[in-house]
């Protein structure tokens, strides 16, 4: 099984998909960031894009990816990745479905002031002009397809801990 966090940047899918892993058993942390940093690592380059999610070789790898982990050990894989693009969902979501693994989608959904605050304050990363522009592009997806499409946990005014085990909960539930 597949438990994808998604959400934009900022609703802790990160920090959240760590709490998550120890709760459910069985279970490890597959972030398909990866996948596009490998892509980020060809030289040369492939064609100039401002998010590697666009490059179609990315939504094929990371199922294939996914796919050859569970094959190999089981379990669940819990994956925190943004993907507000439906086409992108559709893609992933099906090419999953093709090789008989459930997903379980999940949104970690705050409120656009929340959302800019945690990324303004972000210790780690600083405050991050990429992660921003896609606070507008996160609530039109929630608005036309996202929040239809997965279950939503409001983090506004949630812990990571308190996600991870509303998460949890729903999966073994």
């Amino acid at each position: 099984m597949i438990v994808w966090l998604n959400g934009t940047h900022g609703a802790g899918k990160t920090t959240t998909s760590a709490l998550v892993q120890p709760l459910i058993p069985d279970s490890r942390v597959f972030d398909a960031e990866k996948v596009g940093e490998t892509l980020m690592d060809i030289t040369p380059g492939l064609p100039e894009t401002d998010n590697f999610q666009h490059w179609p070789p990315w939504r094929p790898l990371v199922v294939e990816t996914a796919r050859r982990v569970l094959d190999y050990t089981g379990g669940t894989l819990v994956m925190p990745m943004t993907v507000l693009v439906e086409q992108y969902w559709r893609e992933i979501s099906t090419g999953l479905a093709q090789h008989s693994i459930p997903v379980r989608h999940f949104v970690l959904h705050a409120d656009q002031d929340t959302l800019r605050g945690r990324i303004e304050g972000d210790t780690l990363l600083g405050p991050s002009p990429f992660r921003l522009k896609y606070l507008e592009p996160y609530a039109e997806a929630a608005r036309t397809w996202l929040h239809d499409e997965a279950e939503v946990i409001d983090t506004t005014h949630l812990t990571p801990a308190q996600a991870a085990l509303q998460i949890a909960e729903a999966v073994k539930g």
